[in-house]
């Protein structure tokens, strides 16, 4: 049932929001530059990678020496608007119907970070990924990742589709209040490095 809720509500969104996503296509264009969608592996059901798909939102500026420079500064306000109001998150949809990707799940994060899960952490993995999830109504990137970590294997461990309906409805008001974008002084999150360590992520 999970899935034949993903096929249909990802397939209606994708038809419905067409004219949002060429409008964001232009505007991403003209002000970040090619290409307009930004593809990275992360790891999906049981660890396997799949390609996913956002738009956007940074620019590839460089210093002097070639080397890109740090998040901060590669992240012009239009990149800040479509992160904060989750717009680059609109193409994950298709990663959704492609059955890549849930409505509802944890969040996909870097192939790399793999390696550093402790056992209960790795149960993350269990489920499809979602484009929102129990840790994205709890406090999204304002949390640390111990936290982050033991709300998704709650969420592993008390999946429903009655979950998923109010999880789905309270990320709505997430969006729309913009709590929880970043951890304090990061674009993001901070890289993680394995439990109570910290540094920057893409």
């Amino acid at each position: 049932m999970k899935r034949v809720l993903d096929i249909v509500v990802a397939a209606a969104a994708l038809i419905m929001l067409s004219p949002v996503f060429l409008i964001l296509a232009v505007v991403v264009r003209l002000r970040l530059g090619a290409p307009v969608l930004f593809r990275q592996r992360r790891p999906g059901l049981g660890g396997q990678p799949f390609e996913l798909i956002k738009f956007r939102s940074m620019t590839d500026a460089r210093n002097a020496r070639g080397e890109l420079l740090p998040d901060e500064q590669r992240l012009p306000a239009t990149g800040r608007l479509l992160r904060s109001s989750s717009l680059d998150e609109l193409p994950e949809l298709w990663n959704v119907l492609r059955g890549d990707m849930s409505l509802v799940g944890p969040r996909p994060l870097l192939m790399e970070y793999l390696p550093l899960y402790s056992p209960r952490q790795a149960r993350r993995h269990e489920v499809r990924p979602g484009l929102t999830g129990w840790a994205q109504i709890n406090g999204r990137n304002s949390l640390s990742w111990e936290d982050k970590f033991e709300l998704d294997v709650w969420y592993v461990e008390n999946q429903s589709l009655w979950l998923d309906c109010r999880i789905i409805g309270l990320t709505v008001w997430q969006v729309l209040a913009r709590r929880g974008i970043s951890a304090e002084g990061e674009s993001t999150m901070p890289r993680f490095r394995g439990s109570q360590q910290s540094g920057s992520e893409s």
